[in-house]
C-alpha cells in the first residue's frame, strides 16, 4: 500500500529499503531526520515507522518531486533499472548516496549523467545494531557541505571516515565489508574447537559467543592498541602464549592466513566491479 505525497521535497529519498536501508533509516530517524521528510521507493517494504511515505516504483514519483540526497541501497545486480528513473533528480542537483557494493563513481555517472553528484559508500552488517564502519569517497562536484550531510546519515548507524582514492574501496570492502563474515566464522571455529576438546554443545556456543562479543565491547571502549590488549592477557609461558605461539606463526599463523583471505576478497571486488 502507498501513502499519499503532500509535499514534493524531500530530505532523503530512500531506494530500495532491505536490511541495510531500513537500518539507515531508523538510525536517520533517531538521529532527528523527521519521518515526513523520507520518502521511501520499494515495492517490498513493510512495517516502517509511522509518517514514512512509501512507492512502489520510481514511476509513482509524482512530476516535480525532489530531494537532497538520493540514497541508493538497492542490489549490485538489479542497479542499472532500478536508477535509470533518478535522473531527474540528478538534474535537480541531488546527491547520490550509493550503498551498492562494487558500483563505481563512474559507473554512475554513465547512468545519470557526468554532472551528477555521487557520494559512494562501503557499511557494514553491524550497522543493524548502530556499530557499523561506513567508508565514503565522493566523487566530482560534491560540496564540503553535502559531503558532511552524507558524513552525517552513515554515521545514523555507526563511524563513519572518508578515502580520496576511490581506486581504495576494494581494500575497504575486504576489511571491513567483509570482516563481519570473518569475525563469524571465527567465533564458529572456537566453537567447534571448544568441542573437540570435550565441552557441552551449548557451553561451547556460549563461550565462544560472549568471548568474541565481550573483546569486541572491550575493544571498542579501550584507548589501548589491539596489541596492547593481547599482551595484556598475554602471561609469559602461559596458556594464552601457547595459543598464540601457534596463530601468530608468521608462516602458518592468522597473519599471513587474513592476507591471503583479504587479498582474494579485494581481487574478487574488482572482478565484479570491471
Amino acid at each position: 500500500m502507498t501513502t499519499p505525497l503532500p509535499q514534493s521535497h524531500y530530505q532523503i529519498v530512500l531506494v530500495g529499503c532491505g536490511k541495510m536501508g531500513q537500518a539507515m533509516l531508523h538510525g536517520w530517524l533517531a538521529q532527528g531526520v523527521a519521518s515526513q521528510d523520507v520518502l521511501v521507493v520499494d515495492p517490498f517494504a513493510s512495517g516502517l515507522p509511522v509518517g514514512v511515505k512509501v512507492l512502489a516504483t520510481a514511476a509513482d514519483i509524482p512530476a516535480g518531486t525532489s530531494a537532497e540526497v538520493v540514497v541508493v541501497a538497492v542490489k549490485p545486480q538489479v542497479l542499472a533499472d532500478a536508477i535509470a528513473p533518478y535522473r531527474q533528480f540528478a538534474a535537480s542537483g541531488a546527491v547520490f548516496f550509493s550503498v551498492a557494493a562494487g558500483k563505481t563513481i563512474a559507473g554512475f555517472h554513465a547512468l545519470l549523467g557526468a554532472d551528477a553528484k555521487i557520494v559512494r559508500a562501503m557499511p557494514n552488517t553491524p550497522a543493524a545494531v548502530g556499530r557499523g564502519m561506513t567508508v565514503l569517497c565522493a566523487g566530482a562536484g560534491v560540496s564540503a557541505a553535502e559531503k558532511a550531510r552524507c558524513q552525517t546519515l552513515a554515521e545514523a548507524v555507526g563511524v563513519a571516515a572518508w578515502l580520496e582514492d576511490e581506486n581504495l574501496m576494494d581494500a575497504v570492502t575486504a576489511i571491513s565489508g567483509s570482516g563481519p563474515a570473518y569475525i563469524f566464522h571465527l567465533t564458529e571455529a572456537m566453537e567447534q574447537a571448544a568441542r573437540a576438546l570435550g565441552l557441552p554443545a551449548d557451553l561451547s556456543a556460549l563461550l565462544a559467543r560472549q568471548t568474541v562479543a565481550g573483546a569486541g565491547e572491550l575493544l571498542a571502549q579501550a584507548s589501548d592498541s589491539p596489541e596492547q590488549l593481547r599482551k595484556n592477557v598475554t602471561s609469559p609461558g602461559g596458556t594464552t602464549a601457547a595459543a598464540l605461539e601457534v596463530l601468530m606463526n608468521p608462516d602458518s599463523g592468522l597473519p599471513p592466513l587474513m592476507a591471503r583471505a583479504t587479498a582474494a576478497a579485494e581481487r574478487r571486488g574488482r572482478e565484479l566491479g570491471a
